[in-house]
Order: C-alpha cells, then structure tokens, then sequence
C-alpha cells in the first residue's frame, strides 16, 4: 500500500477490502475494511491538522505516510493511517471491518455479537482489543498490520459526507467518506439498504 506518492482520496478508497490484521499476545484478529474517511490536512476544518495545528497529541500525524495515528474520541480509540509526506498531516479513519478471524475473541471484548461487533471506528478497535500506544508507529512494522495481497475488492463504493462534523462549514457535507455499498458492517447502515456481506464483494 503506497501511502506517500497518492492522494489522500485515492487512498481511502483504496483500504476498502484490505485485509487489516492485528496480533495481541494471545491470537490474531483480522477483518476486511468495509468504511473510511479521509482528512485532508491543513485546509480541512474538522481534520486534527487544520491550519497546521500542532500538539503533542497530533504529532503522528505529521510523521511519513505509513504511519499510525490513534487518539481517543468519547473513550473510544480510533485509528488512522497517515498518508502523505512528512509535514503534511492528512490521513484516513479507518471507521468500520467486517470481522473474519478471532470473532470468538472479539465478542468477548466487546460484549456484543453480529454486525455491531465492528461497525464503528471505537468498536472495531475494541473488538480487536488494541492498544493506545501503538500511536506513532508504523504499519506492517509491528503488531499491526495490512494485506494487500489477500484481499477484497468491493462491487461498488459509495461516497458520502463524513459521520460527527458539525459546524465545519463546506467540510461538513463534503462526500470524503467511502463505503463498500451495502455492507452490513459499514456503521449506521439502514436495514433496508443491507445486503449479505459476500454479495458485497467482487469474486
């Protein structure tokens, strides 16, 4: 996954269907990303970097392409792969996965079953029991990890606006959030627009 030489767009739609794979002391969980958003740095008023703000907290976010920026939101940890050069701080959200293995796991992280296991950027991350402090690291050099090679291709993504940004003027509405269309675990899915989740994947 090229996460320096692309727009940060191309790559959010690019991470639906990729394998996402992260290893505890204990076993393996792994899923497929079903939603994403993308953050577009400076210019971006809900994004973290918005006129190149910068904190301790957000400082992964200014870090080389490839690497992880996980802050907490409402006690919920959520991850975001970062996308561009150094300095420039847009990256993707990674909001929901369809699970595949360690569901048994999962459940018991969770306290849940079926598609509310994973269909949130916070319950993802806690069925998948990981950790704040992977904030700052990069993927595919420690116990997080994506497949590229394994992995899914959607039949159609849908773009929409991003879930939770008021008030941010023009970037409230701005269709900067990507679905696998139908998917049951992509969050806050109607009944009615759901589909078997193998019937929303490219064989």
């Amino acid at each position: 996954m090229d996460f320096l030489q692309r727009d940060t767009i191309t790559i959010a739609k690019d991470l639906l269907g990729v394998r996402v794979i992260y290893q505890d002391e204990l076993q393996t969980f792994t899923g497929y990303i079903v939603e994403t958003e993308a953050y577009i740095g400076k210019d971006d008023q809900a994004a973290h970097g918005y006129k190149g703000k910068r904190t301790p907290k957000v400082e992964s976010l200014y870090k080389r392409g490839g690497t992880i920026y996980a802050h907490v939101m409402h006690t919920h940890l959520l991850i975001n792969f970062v996308t561009q050069q150094e300095g420039q701080p847009e990256g993707v959200l990674i909001r929901a996965v369809e699970p595949e293995e360690g569901i048994e796991s999962m459940q018991l992280n969770r306290g849940k079953s079926g598609i509310s296991l994973t269909n949130g950027p916070g319950k993802w991350t806690k069925a998948f029991n990981i950790p704040r402090h992977l904030d700052g690291s990069r993927v595919n050099e420690g116990r997080l990890k994506i497949d590229t090679k394994h992995r899914k291709y959607p039949k159609s993504i849908e773009a929409s606006s991003r879930i939770g940004i008021p008030n941010k003027g023009e970037w409230t509405y701005k269709p900067l959030r990507f679905t696998v269309k139908g998917n049951p675990y992509v969050s806050r899915m109607r009944k009615s627009d759901m589909l078997s989740p193998d019937a929303t994947w490219r064989i």
